[in-house]
C-alpha cells in the first residue's frame, strides 16, 4: 500500500493497511487527474484542478493531525497490472481501515439553498458505492472544501438517495447479512467509464477476489463475480434478478447467472430466509449451476424452483424463477424478465438439476 506523507507530499510504502494510521479520500474522476508519480512534475495549468485536490484533502488531513492519505489517482501505479490488480482487490479493506474517509464533492454548494445533493456525480458512480459503506468515519465536504456532515449526520439524506439501509450507513449490522440480491441493487443505478468495473468495483462488497482481465467485456466480468461469488455463498438471491423485456428476444431464455447490476434493479426489498443453513448447496460446474431443489408447477404448467427469499414482510411467499428442460436433468430460464411467487406452505419433492449458467451454453433449444 502506498500513501502520500501529507507534509512533504513524497509517497511511502506500508507492508499493510494495518501498520499505519492513515485517511482517506473519496471523490470522482474527472480529466487530468494527478497521477503516480513526483508531483512536482504537474506543473502544467491542465493538471491544476487536480493538484487543488490533493492539497485540499491533504490540508484537511493534517489539520485533523492525519499525517498521511491515501488517494486512488496518485498512489496507485496503473503503469502496473499487478499493482492494480493488488489495489483493486484490496480497495474495500484499505476504505475501511482509515481513521477517517473525506468525500470531496466536486459539484455541490452547500451554501446554495437550491443545491440537491443526490444530483451529485458521486452517487452514481461504481467505485463510490464500496467507498460510502466501507469507512466508519465519513465527513462530507463541497466544492469549496466546506464540511457539511458526517456520514453519521447524514444517513437519512443517503439512505433516500441510495437505498442503502441506515443500519449498514451506521455500521450497526453485518454487510454479508444483507442478501446478495440487495446488495446488487445498490449498485443498479450506478456507472463506470469501463464497462468491466462494473463487476470489479463490487468486489469488495462481496467480499471475495478475482483477476482482472480488462477487454473480456462487462457481460463476462459480472458473470465471473457471480460465480467467485458462488463459491463463498449459498445465498440464493444471486438468481433474483429480472432481465429487461427488450432483453428476452424472441426466444425467452436466458442462464442462471445475470449480466449486469441494472438486472438486480427491482430487488431492493428482496430478503434472504433468517438461516442461510436452510439454503440447498450449489456449486458452478462445466455443466451449469448444480443444485438439489425442490421444483413445482405453477397453474400455467411453468416449472418453478424457489430461492428461499421474499419481499419485506411478505415471508409466506416465496420468491422464485421459472425454468425450462432441454433434457439430461438440465435446465434453462424461462421468461426471466419475471419472478415468480409461490407460498411456502406447498412443498414438493428434492432433485438434483443443473442450470446452464447462460442461454448461450444451450445453443441446442
Amino acid at each position: 500500500m502506498r500513501l502520500l506523507n501529507c507534509s512533504t507530499l513524497q509517497f511511502e510504502d506500508v507492508t499493510s493497511a494495518n501498520q499505519q494510521t492513515y485517511s482517506i479520500l473519496s471523490h470522482t474522476w474527472h480529466k487530468n487527474e494527478v497521477l503516480y508519480g513526483p508531483l512536482s512534475d504537474y506543473k502544467d495549468p491542465k493538471y491544476e484542478e487536480g493538484m487543488k485536490k490533493i492539497l485540499g484533502a491533504c490540508k484537511i488531513a493534517l489539520r485533523d493531525q492525519f499525517k498521511h492519505i491515501w488517494i486512488d489517482t496518485c498512489c496507485i501505479d496503473k503503469k502496473s497490472s499487478a499493482e492494480l490488480s493488488e489495489a483493486i482487490n484490496s480497495m474495500y479493506t484499505w476504505y475501511s481501515k482509515a481513521k477517517r474517509c473525506y468525500v470531496y464533492l466536486k459539484d455541490f454548494d452547500s451554501k446554495d439553498p437550491d443545491a440537491d445533493l443526490s444530483k451529485c456525480l458521486w452517487f452514481t458512480r461504481g467505485w463510490t458505492l464500496q467507498e460510502l459503506i466501507a469507512p466508519s468515519d465519513m465527513h462530507f465536504y463541497d466544492k469549496k472544501w466546506r464540511y457539511f456532515g458526517s456520514k453519521l449526520e447524514l444517513y437519512a439524506a443517503l439512505e433516500a438517495i441510495t437505498g442503502i439501509e441506515r443500519a449498514i450507513l451506521r455500521a450497526e449490522g453485518p454487510l454479508h447479512l444483507v442478501s446478495v440480491a440487495k446488495r446488487m441493487s445498490w449498485a443498479s443505478q450506478r456507472q463506470t467509464t469501463r464497462e468491466e468495473d462494473m463487476a470489479y468495483c463490487l468486489i469488495g462488497i462481496f467480499g471475495i477476489n478475482m483477476p482482472l482481465l480488462y477487454g473480456e467485456g462487462g457481460v463476462r466480468a459480472f458473470m465471473r463475480l457471480q460465480e467467485e461469488l458462488i463459491k463463498e455463498s449459498n445465498d440464493l438471491t444471486v438468481f433474483a434478478w429480472q432481465a429487461k423485456a427488450e432483453d428476452s428476444g424472441p426466444m425467452p431464455y436466458r442462464g442462471a447467472l445475470a449480466w449486469s447490476p441494472q438486472e438486480f434493479k427491482d430487488a431492493g426489498s428482496i430478503v434472504s430466509v433468517a438461516n442461510p443453513k436452510t439454503n440447498p448447496e450449489f456449486a458452478i460446474t462445466n455443466k451449469g449451476v448444480r443444485i438439489q431443489t425442490q421444483l413445482s408447477f405453477d397453474n400455467k404448467g411453468m416449472i418453478f424452483m424457489p430461492l428461499n427469499c421474499h419481499r419485506g414482510e411478505r415471508v409466506n411467499h416465496t420468491i422464485g424463477i421459472y425454468l425450462v428442460s432441454i433434457g439430461g436433468g438440465v435446465f434453462t430460464r424461462e421468461v426471466p424478465d419475471r419472478l415468480g411467487l409461490q407460498d411456502t406452505r406447498n412443498t414438493s419433492n428434492s432433485e438434483l438439476i443443473y442450470i446452464t449458467k447462460d442461454v448461450r451454453d444451450a445453443r441446442y433449444i
